[in-house]
């Protein structure tokens, strides 16, 4: 049987505007496990956010259409957060694009 060993302690990774990749804000522990290279491509970049974007824009302007949407209140805070989600992370790279753009001479 194999004998399974805790993860050894982690150092918190502090934000440095040099640093290549950025923790996205929608990370759910102070441990980030998803970023955003910050040196990719401008197009690229602006190809993931408006990605996200356009998706939750999609579901909700679906959900606009209806006539009325009855569900419990919990149901509606998950789907908040379904959205919020890759709406924060979209906003995170336009961040991202904003300074590289700012940064140009």
């Amino acid at each position: 049987m194999t004998t399974l060993t805790p993860d050894p302690p982690y150092e918190k990774i502090i934000p440095h505007p040099e640093n290549r990749f950025m923790a996205l804000t929608s990370n759910c522990t102070d441990m980030p496990t998803l970023f955003v290279d910050t040196h990719a491509p401008i197009d690229v970049l602006y190809d993931a956010a408006n990605y996200r974007i356009r998706a939750v824009t999609q579901v909700l302007e679906n959900m606009s259409m209806r006539g009325s949407v009855e569900c419990e209140s919990f149901i509606l805070s998950d789907f908040a957060l379904l959205c919020a989600i890759p709406l924060r992370d979209g906003c995170d790279v336009l961040d991202v694009i904003g300074r590289r753009l700012r940064a140009q001479p």
